[in-house]
């Protein structure tokens, strides 16, 4: 009998212990003080509000069952804006969630040290950033994001929520660097909409989606972000709304509409774009690189649907400011209401002489390696007045 009450203290006391909590705090210092106490399961509330000036290190560890979850009191009624010089939210543990803030007219600087920064992942794996708004948003530097997902971390995503009418900058990152390289991330069910040309001289930097930076020296590093039912709308940053620079990714079932850009294989290989809708707009899918599989698209009323270029470089071993398309697959690929369905060979001989730093991307100027042995089978054409073009 004292064995069954004895066990029966311990049950109670294991789960008095492993309950959860639920923080609510108003303040950056409340925020900083509850950290150190929180374990899987705890709950933190922003309460409802505007706030400025916020620099947060989050080291959260919940698990897959019992997740930390930091969130608005109420969606859409805690709102960031103001000058921001440091990263509001750095999260640097695991399955941590944050949900439903605004960060709404927040001006990032750029600073020598550290660069203003909405939300970091740094190095974290299944931590997630959903609901969340952010909206005229402006950036102070040339190629800085909202949102990054750096280090070596795995498995993070970003989901359901919205970037709107964002300023001069891109939206979400995933950096790639010679020592790190974030795996399995899912860029999921977020809308990007109302972005106007970047005012930077050379015209970029104004990426929705950008995963990988260097197409030379990184591009063959293997990512292998998911891409999946987002929405880009008047998306007009750049001439790239998605811009790939690694290699096995994946951008699958998404919706382009009235866009001044294109998705665009700019460095890496063997990455899968497939089931994807443009509708409208200056552009559809432009390729660079070797064994892209392109597949099951639907590409309505663009000039041109669809490019395989030219470059400086063929394959996975030779160098080069841009890598001819090779050993592709298009396949399946619906097509209507184009001058040029499929382009093979586009900015045939072009010089890039003083257009790039040599030193930095080594590499010839000229882009004169024509697209070779790629495959092209079973797409459909309507209302195209050159379904395939070779040049």
């Amino acid at each position: 009998m004292k064995k069954l009450a004895l066990s029966l203290f311990v049950l109670f006391l294991l789960a008095q212990t492993s309950k959860a909590t639920t923080y609510t705090l108003k303040s950056e210092e409340e925020f900083k003080t509850i950290l150190p106490k929180i374990v899987p399961g705890d709950r933190i509330i922003i309460a409802n509000g505007n706030y400025t000036n916020w620099a947060l290190e989050i080291p959260t560890k919940g698990t897959k069952a019992k997740p930390v979850l930091i969130m608005a009191e109420t969606p859409g009624k805690v709102v960031f804006s103001g000058e921001v010089n440091q990263t509001l939210f750095k999260f640097t543990g695991s399955f941590t969630t944050l949900s439903g803030i605004t960060f709404n007219a927040c001006t990032l600087l750029k600073a020598k040290d550290a660069n203003g920064l909405l939300v970091e992942f740094n190095t974290t794996s299944n931590c997630r950033l959903t609901d969340c708004r952010f909206t005229a948003n402006v950036v102070k530097g040339q190629f800085m994001p909202l949102v990054i997902i750096s280090g070596n971390g795995t498995a993070n995503q970003v989901d359901g929520c919205t970037f709107n009418a964002n300023v001069d900058n891109q939206d979400v990152q995933v950096k790639i660097t010679k020592d790190s390289c974030p795996q399995l991330t899912l860029i999921e069910n977020n809308v990007f909409t109302a972005k106007h040309k970047v005012s930077w001289a050379n015209g970029n930097g104004g990426e929705c989606v950008q995963i990988g930076q260097d197409p030379i020296l990184l591009g063959t590093k293997e990512a292998n972000t998911l891409v999946r039912s987002n929405r880009f709308i008047h998306c007009d940053g750049e001439n790239e709304v998605i811009s790939n620079k690694s290699s096995r990714n994946s951008y699958v079932k998404n919706y382009f509409e009235a866009n001044d850009g294109e998705l665009v294989m700019r460095g890496g290989h063997d990455c899968i774009i497939a089931d994807n809708v443009f509708e409208g707009g200056t552009g559809g899918i432009r390729i660079n690189g070797t064994g892209h599989i392109v597949k099951n698209n639907k590409i309505n009323n663009i000039k041109t649907a669809i490019r395989l270029m030219y470059g400086m470089a063929k394959g996975k071993e030779e160098t080069g400011f841009y890598i001819a398309a090779s050993n592709c697959t298009l396949t399946n690929n619906q097509i209507s209401n184009a001058n040029t369905g499929i382009l093979v060979g586009d900015s045939k001989n072009a010089d890039w002489t003083g257009k790039f730093d040599t030193k930095r991307y080594p590499s010839r100027v000229m882009q004169d390696v024509a697209p070779f042995a790629n495959q092209i089978s079973g797409n459909t054409f309507s209302t195209t007045k050159n379904p395939v073009v070779t040049q």
